[in-house]
């Protein structure tokens, strides 16, 4: 069973030494947490794939200290022997540093080039890799006292709920590995916003994150493209959180095709006729207690009620979304509902792609 401990210096000596050994262990980042492993040795990669359940061919985003950010990020890159600087052009170089500093450390990963030395395994065979720093102080620590850059996919069984707390990681796989770095509650709650640079200068938002297409477009000066048609046969599936179903409950969630305080009693019926007597419902915003009863008078079921934000702050709202989603899945409900997330922009456009991805699952 996985042991949760604080990141003072000796379990942080600890999970360096477990992870030297071709271990993995839980550390917590500013996004979620994620199951780390040395990115250059292959049994920890796959070890990393069989605790998760994780198909081959979804790629590992590589997690890299701050002293990458100490000279050029991408002259640093290419010393690490992680990025192949002769396959980018000179506008493409351009672009890809400026986001890197502005953006790093933070949720921001890049994908780019890949050398021979980053295991076909981490990339999924691909010739790219995904990169970032992130800002979390123990992730910091961790990555320098194992002396190697650390892959680290979200540490939850593949297609689940990301987790944001040392606890939710131990539910998930705490029979699996044997530390858990606890870290806090993650503060942004969301994966990273993911970005590739082509050839042709075009930046191409291949996930939505916590930094937003605007601030992305705002560095680059050009217009941000979103991964799918013309790009579906280029790009394929050059990054994680990019399949259909993702970020899913046990229990079957269903977006409402409206607020509840819009919903009519005919499509509220409709939509919980095959539920059973306490179904879950996921708010966007407002009073969990009073919106919570219309719908179970709508619907004639116990309702159990969690609001995002009740002021409807969006980063709040993305801060809470994984942890009530997992409370939902937990409250013994055989249904859930999820008022959708409007917009397609900033974070709520994040917010509305796991929702989306969260109730695409058969």
């Amino acid at each position: 069973m996985a042991r949760i401990a604080e990141p003072s210096y000796e379990n942080l000596h600890a999970a360096a030494q477990l992870l030297r050994k071709g271990e993995v262990v839980g550390m917590p980042t500013e996004t979620v947490y994620g199951l780390a492993g040395s990115v250059f040795d292959e049994s920890a990669l796959a070890r990393i794939f069989a605790v998760k359940e994780r198909p081959t061919f979804d790629p590992l985003i590589v997690h890299l200290g701050s002293e990458v950010l100490m000279s050029e990020p991408l002259v640093a890159l290419a010393k690490l022997e992680l990025v192949r600087l002769d396959a980018l052009n000179e506008l493409a170089r351009g672009r890809t540093g400026a986001l890197m500093r502005a953006f790093w450390p933070g949720p921001l990963t890049v994908v780019l080039p890949k050398t021979s030395r980053v295991p076909d395994l981490a990339t999924s065979g691909l010739p790219t890799v995904g990169l970032r720093v992130p800002r979390h102080p123990v992730a910091q620590a961790l990555i320098a006292a194992a002396g190697v850059p650390l892959a680290a996919p979200s540490a939850n069984r593949f297609g689940r709920i990301s987790p944001t707390t040392a606890r939710h990681v131990d539910t998930e796989l705490g029979d699996r590995i044997p530390l858990i770095l606890d870290g806090g509650s993650c503060a942004i709650g969301l994966e990273s916003t993911v970005v590739t640079v082509l050839e042709d200068g075009h930046v191409i938002l291949l996930r939505p994150g916590a930094i937003t297409r605007e601030s992305l477009e705002q560095v680059t000066g050009t217009p941000m493209d979103v991964a799918g048609k013309p790009y579906a046969h280029t790009l394929g599936l050059s990054a994680p959180g990019m399949l259909e179903s993702h970020y899913a409950p046990a229990r079957r969630l269903v977006l409402l095709p409206t607020s509840v305080s819009q919903l009519d009693a005919q499509t509220a019926l409709r939509l919980a006729q095959d539920a059973g007597p306490k179904i879950g419902l996921l708010l966007q915003a407002g009073n969990a207690g009073e919106l919570g009863r219309k719908f179970g008078q709508l619907t004639g079921r116990e309702v159990v009620a969690l609001s995002l934000s009740r002021e409807g702050d969006v980063a709040q709202a993305a801060r809470n979304l994984f942890s009530s989603l997992r409370s939902l899945d937990e409250s013994g409900a055989t249904l859930l509902f999820a008022e959708p997330c409007v917009g397609q922009t900033g974070l709520a456009h994040a917010i509305a792609d796991r929702l989306n991805r969260a109730a695409a699952k058969t």
